[in-house]
């Protein structure tokens, strides 16, 4: 999970926040520094080019930085900043008007328990499987792609993944139940079911 925890941790967070937003860089670059990797993370699955997700990355910390001011803690720093992250690449998607042709899934995004892995068979089985998760992810509307990679694969909650998305929790649920099945009736429910043997 991208959050930081603990009691102390957002203390120190809301103090790097007044820093930041008092001009001090070196505060903002290590509020957004224990983010960037993942945030890279999402935007390159919801883009699918390195190269766009690098140059997009770069455009969220330099709105961040310079939004920082507006930032008034009422959801945690990793949220409003995962939401820049979500409207730079929807920006970047509609300049290019085009899909990523396929997604990144790591493996351990699907959990395969470790016996199965070890079968060469079965890596096969599941290199295909991760392809066709992919192909399908990439497939989707922005909105439903954010959706299952937000809640999918991030693991965030559904009401973090909602506050990112800018919508309300039953409408989030909502793109992600129709994200599911469209990735069902790409892939095929018999592909998932194999997938979890």
């Amino acid at each position: 999970m991208p959050q930081l925890r603990g009691p102390g941790i957002l203390d120190t967070e809301t103090r790097l926040v007044a820093r930041a937003q008092a001009g001090d860089t070196g505060a903002f670059e290590q509020l957004a520094g224990a983010h960037a990797d993942r945030l890279f993370a999402v935007l390159l699955r919801l883009l699918g080019d390195r190269s766009e997700a690098e140059d997009v990355a770069q455009e969220v910390m330099l709105r961040a930085w310079r939004g920082i001011g507006r930032f008034h803690g009422r959801s945690l720093f990793f949220t409003w900043l995962y939401r820049i992250a979500i409207n730079e690449a929807n920006r970047s998607l509609d300049r290019s008007s085009r899909r990523p042709v396929s997604v990144s899934i790591d493996a351990e995004v699907l959990q395969v328990p470790a016996g199965a892995q070890d079968e060469p068979s079965r890596r096969a089985e599941q290199a295909q499987l991760r392809q066709a998760l992919s192909q399908a992810l990439a497939g989707l509307p922005p909105d439903h792609r954010t959706a299952i990679v937000l809640r999918d694969v991030e693991g965030l909650s559904t009401q973090q993944a909602a506050q990112i998305t800018g919508v309300g929790q039953a409408a989030f649920k909502s793109r992600l139940h129709q994200a599911r099945l469209k990735i069902r009736a790409a892939i095929g429910d018999q592909a998932l079911i194999d997938a979890g043997r």
